[in-house]
């Protein structure tokens, strides 16, 4: 099959997540050669394939082939691949089925390797991302078989195909605070408390509050509010609890911890100082960490035959980067495997009339059959 006809039947499959509209199946097919393990867990579809040449390094090639629902705004059926002036339109163009046609036609027609070469694929990773790769790693640990290195081939660059490596990511860290009033009439503000004219002292504390200054690959950990209610809707009731949801993005340089005695601070000792004589902030607060951040070694010799496979095939030299939201490539970093991403841009993810560039498709399988060579 053609690297385009393989495209087409990849985006010609609706899977959206968590389901994978056979793809699973029909990959496993595509390469006979390799031995097949399936861990589906509670619905969800994982696969894992590999191909032993030899005693070496094990190189893992990862993704996902769920999609995200493809929402309003479409010009074209989104599972309809349509070509218009170079670039392919379909949901899943950019994220990522780019990246599993890559790795399908970069792994298909391998003859010698240093090693064991291997794919990992998943439904589960635009949704909960709880029974999809990080099963198949501990599958994968419980038979002493996880990879020496991994590539993750999620949508990368920024501007131009080639231009960024992805060795890192930020955590995610969830919060809710909720601050606890006494509801009553408005035209009696001496029996309320009002949780809201509370929090009006902290909030400048901690909208947009830089947690740590980042470093080279890191952007700086900031706190942003996501969400404020209070209230019945109505002008003459005072709320008698207000609710404020925020989401931290943070760097190795700030741990949950950190965040926990800056908010206890902030909403205990801010508020007294601010209303001397009054009863102290009366709040809850829940956090929860959604994923750690990590970081590859930047020595690694996966990023220095990534950097070079990218540049001979480009012309680029690839910025290095931790940026963006999380993804797989964090439990290929927790179970101690080193990790890179790259793929095409990602200009267009999970927007309407998502679409790649047919070059940067062809340049993408280039890249990883170069990168093949060179363990």
């Amino acid at each position: 099959m053609e690297d385009k006809e393989l495209f087409f039947a990849l985006l010609n499959t609706p899977s959206i997540t968590p389901q994978d509209g056979g793809l699973l199946a029909f990959i496993e097919d595509y390469l006979p050669d390799f031995t097949a393990k399936r861990v589906d867990i509670d619905g969800i579809k994982n696969l894992f394939l590999y191909k032993k040449f030899g005693e070496g390094i094990h190189l893992c090639f990862a993704g996902h082939v769920d999609v995200v629902p493809p929402g309003e705004g479409w010009d074209h059926d989104p599972f309809e691949p349509l070509e218009k002036d170079g670039f392919i339109y379909a949901r899943g163009a950019q994220d990522m089925k780019s990246g599993i046609c890559a790795i399908l036609q970069a792994c298909k027609g391998v003859k010698h390797f240093n090693g064991t070469l291997s794919i990992l694929l998943t439904s589960d990773e635009e949704g909960e991302a709880k029974n999809g790769t990080a099963k198949v790693l501990e599958f994968l640990k419980s038979q002493d078989f996880l990879p020496t290195f991994a590539i993750v081939a999620e949508p990368t660059c920024v501007r131009n195909f080639g231009d960024t490596i992805k060795i890192g990511r930020r955590g995610s860290i969830n919060g809710k605070i909720e601050i606890k009033g006494v509801q009553g009439h408005v035209a009696y503000p001496q029996n309320v408390k009002n949780p809201i004219h509370q929090t009006v002292f902290v909030l400048p504390k901690i909208a947009e509050h830089k947690f740590d200054d980042g470093d080279d690959i890191f952007e700086p950990s900031m706190l942003i509010i996501t969400d404020i209610k209070a209230g019945e809707g109505v002008t003459n009731i005072t709320p008698k609890t207000l609710t404020l949801m925020f989401n931290v993005r943070n760097s190795p340089l700030t741990k949950i911890e950190n965040v926990e005695r800056y908010l206890r601070s902030s909403f205990g000792l801010l508020y007294m100082v601010n209303n001397p004589g009054k009863d102290k902030l009366d709040f809850d607060l829940e956090l929860k960490e959604a994923a750690k951040p990590y970081m590859t070694d930047k020595s690694s010799i996966l990023i220095a035959y990534l950097e070079r496979s990218i540049e001979e095939v480009t012309g680029l030299v690839p910025e290095i980067s931790a940026g963006g939201g999380t993804s797989d490539a964090r439990f290929f970093a927790e179970f101690g495997v080193s990790v890179a991403e790259f793929g095409v841009l990602n200009d267009t993810i999970h927007a309407a009339n998502e679409r790649c560039h047919i070059s940067h498709l062809y340049d993408l399988i280039k890249v990883f059959k170069t990168l093949l060579t060179k363990f």
